[in-house]
């Protein structure tokens, strides 16, 4: 009599049934966004160079899975494969230490420029409209330094800035046949960053605004 030889069991069996680690499943598009944000909060505090964070937000937009999202961020924070999601009504704004030195230059002549969404807001800032617009939304904007200073040379032109409630504006504008309008800002939040803007307005205007309602950080109302 001949004894059946056994079934094979192995682990090409096996395999076919066990869950996949944690690490090697899909990465939403939410989990991207998150380290994102992470990379982004790292550079302004200084803890990532301008050439490092742009290389790593290449690979968090090319990841695939958690493995690919985790080494991105383990010198930075610890990343729990499945973050959990925070509420708070705390006001949030990524305010960096001046890390870069460089002037941030805009020029609208008979033109205009627009900057609006995740930007980063440099230390200091020349903007120059003459005969143009300028208009610059800063709600959801980083800001490189606590203090940041931008200086305006409006002349039969003008500047919008759309700023967060919350933080604190100074206008120290030379006016000439113009003005510079500040309104909607509120009461100042901590960890709030200050725009200082300077410069003179010839036969043009600035104008700063808040949002209307009073909601403070990203994601407020829009005006």
């Amino acid at each position: 009599m001949t004894t059946p030889e056994p079934t094979d069991v192995g682990p090409s069996a096996t395999s076919q049934t066990a869950p996949p680690p944690a690490v090697a499943l899909r990465a939403s598009d939410a989990d991207r966004d998150q380290v994102a944000a992470l990379l982004g909060a790292a550079y302004a505090e200084g803890r990532l160079t301008s050439e490092e964070h742009d290389e790593r937000l290449a690979q968090v937009l090319g990841a695939r899975t958690f493995a690919d999202l985790i080494p991105l961020t383990t010198d930075l924070v610890p990343l729990d494969p499945r973050p959990a999601t925070v509420t708070s009504t705390t006001p949030q704004f990524v305010v960096g230490h001046g890390g870069i030195a460089e002037t941030d230059r805009m020029v609208a002549v008979f033109g205009g420029v627009e900057r609006k969404g995740r930007w980063r807001v440099r230390s200091k800032s020349q903007i120059t409209a003459v005969f143009g617009g300028v208009d610059l939304d800063l709600r959801e904007a980083d800001f490189d330094a606590p203090v940041v200073e931008m200086t305006v040379a409006a002349c039969f032109g003008g500047v919008e800035l759309k700023v967060p409630a919350g933080i604190t504006v100074r206008s120290e504008t030379v006016n000439i046949f113009g003005g510079t309008e500040v309104k909607n800002v509120g009461e100042r939040v901590e960890g709030a960053p200050t725009l200082v803007i300077k410069g003179t307005v010839f036969f043009g205007g600035v104008s700063v605004k808040g949002p209307r309602q009073r909601m403070f950080g990203r994601g407020a109302a829009r005006s």
